[in-house]
C-alpha cells in the first residue's frame, strides 16, 4: 500500500479479531511511532505496551471512550517525558506526530487501532498513570487499541475547500 492510500484508508477500528499482535509486529508500530519528526529531534515520548487481558479491561473505567480495549489484544499508552525536552512545550505535538505514525503504520501493516485521548483529561491522566505505575515526570498523552480488525471500513472523504484559506485568511 502506498503511503497515500494508507493515509486516506485509515479509519478508527474498534473491533477486533481474537488473533494477537505478534512481536514482530508490535516492534514495527513501536519503531514507526519513533520515526516521526519531534521538536529539536528531543524524542520525549515513552510507550507502555499492554497485552495483559485484566489491565485491559480496566481502561474502560479510565476512559470509556476506550472500553473497546477489554475485546482487543493490545493497548499502547503513549507518554510524554518532560525531562526529555530540549525545546520545553513541544512534547504534545511529538507524542502526536509519534501516534499518528503508529495509526499509519497499523493501516499499512493491516492491523486496525484507535488513538483514544487522555491528555489533557486530568482524571483520564491520573487513572492511566495509577493503573500503569507512570512516575510523575511522564504524563500519559494517548491510549491506543490495536488489533486485526473485525470488518473493514470504507475510507470517508474529508476534503473540505472550505476550510483552505490561500495567502491569507
Amino acid at each position: 500500500m502506498d503511503a497515500l492510500e494508507c493515509i486516506l484508508t485509515r479509519r478508527s477500528v474498534r473491533a477486533y479479531t481474537p488473533e494477537p499482535v505478534t512481536d514482530a509486529e508490535i516492534r514495527t508500530l513501536l519503531e514507526a511511532a519513533m520515526a516521526a519528526p519531534s521538536a529539536c529531534n528531543q524524542q520525549p515520548w515513552e510507550f507502555v505496551v499492554v497485552r495483559d487481558r485484566e489491565t485491559l479491561a480496566k481502561v474502560g473505567t479510565i476512559n470509556p471512550h476506550a472500553r473497546m480495549a477489554a475485546k482487543a489484544p493490545l493497548g499502547i499508552l503513549v507518554c510524554g517525558d518532560a525531562t526529555l525536552e530540549k525545546c520545553p512545550g513541544f512534547w504534545v505535538q511529538d507524542c502526536a506526530a509519534a501516534v499518528e505514525n503508529l495509526l499509519l503504520a497499523a493501516r499499512a501493516m493491516g492491523l486496525g487501532a484507535v488513538w483514544t485521548a487522555v491528555f489533557p483529561v486530568e482524571e483520564r491522566i491520573a487513572g492511566y498513570r495509577a493503573l500503569f505505575g507512570v512516575p510523575e515526570r511522564v504524563t500519559p498523552m494517548a491510549f491506543l487499541v490495536v488489533g486485526h480488525p473485525a470488518e473493514e471500513q470504507k475510507p470517508a472523504e474529508r476534503y473540505n475547500p472550505q476550510r483552505v484559506h490561500r495567502d491569507a485568511w
